[in-house]
């Protein structure tokens, strides 16, 4: 199983890096072309469109098909798509029109690739290492994401879109080798003597839904955030793209020590309580991060990946472990497509308040749409606990 965690983890920081390269490089190529929070915001949404609509129905795809072909087949499809960019921009096609289909086109696949790899970590990784394990996997994803703005700032402003979107299609393929290696599943039949001895049961009375509600939410956050970012940035501050690669870093940074912390976070407070209080937290950061400077920014992206990436973490950990292992491809797939139809309403709501306004109020806007997704999640569990009309059992 050590070998199977070496190959999944950075198979999806790869695949996580290559996504949102891909994103991040285009709002920046329309941002520099005098594009305003809403062109960038309509890229988001044709990003998020799809997934939300395919997203359930892949999750139950997910439960029924081999997952470890679906990743790879995700893989070599998206490796396809991202070449596709630059071949267009080469060959003098409309850039508008390329960066939208291009990007459309790994948003389908994303659908199907997030309950897939959700479903195939639950498949592959014994219940006792769960909670570690998806503290590294879900750090590994998000420093992917954040970090795929300081590779694409960076490459772009010093070497150009062509050769960003090329080594692009690269990081896929690299991705879906990884899992190659991870080889075929092996089923192994437990003798009665064996299962009981290791596994300790903890009845947990959290409703699935709520828990779709807190994961959904935490798309919302880094998807807005990523296109109100460069905005604020580029935009509004006039620095480079490289600056917000130097901003996303930091985050990436905040990610990893919030793998540190969540551990011994989780234990004491509980991973409920950790997902709650990081959500809150980060909400408050979000209003101030656009208020102090390029200086200021910096230093609270750091501390809010850090609160936000424990509560990910926490999340992620709850949503995968209140059903069964034959059921986690369609609660992920569920809650993807809440979190990806709730991000094209607030991207709409952002971009027009952004526009009229300025970005303090775009994260005002997104820090706002987060609490109240929190709130609603805690009266929904408050409500189930009262009702006492569910129980789910979560293996540690």
């Amino acid at each position: 199983m050590i070998r199977t965690h070496r190959l999944l983890l950075p198979a999806a920081f790869i695949t996580s890096l290559g996504n949102n390269i891909q994103l991040i490089g285009a709002a920046l190529l329309l941002v520099q072309a005098q594009g305003s929070m809403l062109d960038v915001g309509w890229l988001f949404i044709a990003v998020a469109v799809p997934q939300a609509v395919l997203s359930p129905y892949f999750g139950r795809l997910a439960d029924r098909l081999d997952r470890r072909l679906l990743w790879i087949g995700c893989d070599v499809v998206s490796a396809v798509a991202a070449l596709g960019l630059p071949i267009g921009l080469a060959v003098g096609a409309p850039q508008q029109a390329v960066v939208y289909a291009s990007n459309f086109a790994l948003a389908v696949v994303a659908a199907l690739f997030m309950p897939v790899s959700a479903a195939l970590v639950r498949e592959r990784v014994p219940a006792p290492e769960l909670r570690r394990f998806n503290g590294h996997y879900e750090i590994a994803v998000q420093s992917g994401m954040l970090l795929s703005a300081s590779v694409g700032g960076f490459a772009l402003q010093y070497f150009g879109s062509t050769p960003l979107f090329v080594f692009n299609g690269i990081t896929f393929v690299s991705s879906a080798v990884l899992v190659v290696a991870v080889g075929a599943l092996r089923r192994r039949i437990e003798t009665p003597a064996e299962a009981p001895p290791v596994t300790k049961r903890v009845a947990v009375r959290l409703p699935v839904g709520a828990l779709a509600l807190l994961y959904g939410q935490g798309l919302v956050v880094v998807t807005v955030f990523n296109a109100l970012l460069p905005v604020l940035i580029v935009g509004e501050w006039h620095r480079g793209a490289a600056v917000v690669g130097v901003v996303d870093a930091l985050g990436g940074a905040g990610f990893l020590l919030a793998a540190v912390a969540y551990r011994r976070s989780a234990v004491r407070l509980g991973d409920l309580r950790v997902a709650l209080i990081g959500f809150v937290a980060c909400n408050a950061l979000l209003v101030l991060q656009p208020l102090f400077g390029v200086g200021a920014l910096m230093g609270l992206v750091l501390v809010g990946a850090f609160v936000f990436g424990q509560a990910r973490i926490a999340t992620r950990l709850l949503l995968m472990t209140s059903v069964d292992e034959s059921q986690v491809g369609r609660a992920f797939g569920v809650a993807n497509g809440y979190g990806l139809a709730t991000t094209v309403v607030v991207m709409l709501v952002t971009s027009a308040i952004t526009d009229r306004t300025s970005t303090h109020y775009g994260f005002a806007a997104l820090a706002a749409s987060s609490l109240a997704a929190a709130g609603l999640a805690v009266v929904w569990i408050r409500r189930a606990k009262s009702d006492r009309t569910y129980i789910s059992t979560v293996t540690m």
